[in-house]
């Protein structure tokens, strides 16, 4: 099956993921009232102004990482431009496991 504009990519690469969020003004979160202690709980991107800001939390960069590569996640995206041409903004965290080989950026 071949990749079209709209298709997702995936990637592990940390300065990428914060360049790719940080474009779109988001900012890495994570959902409140889940985790303990050291553990931040369940992650999220939180881009201002979309339904996200009573239940998220705005977490570090590293304290996102850290939990990102404890749970052995990859940062699914697209690359392109809405109708209104702004960047698109979707996303997703998933398993490293099941990707599919040359899905890496």
């Amino acid at each position: 099956m071949s990749k079209t504009e709209r298709s997702a990519h995936t990637t592990t690469d940390h300065d990428f993921i914060r360049r790719w969020v940080e474009e779109r003004g988001g900012k890495p979160s994570r959902v409140k009232r889940t985790g303990g202690g050291d553990d931040p709980g369940i992650l999220r991107i939180d881009f201002p102004g979309y339904s996200g800001g009573d239940s998220l939390e705005e977490i570090g960069w590293e304290e996102f990482f850290e939990k990102f590569e404890e749970n052995e996640l990859a940062f699914l995206h697209r690359d392109m431009k809405g109708d209104d041409g702004g960047l698109d903004r979707f996303n997703k965290l998933v398993s490293r496991k099941g990707r599919e080989e040359g899905d890496e950026d």
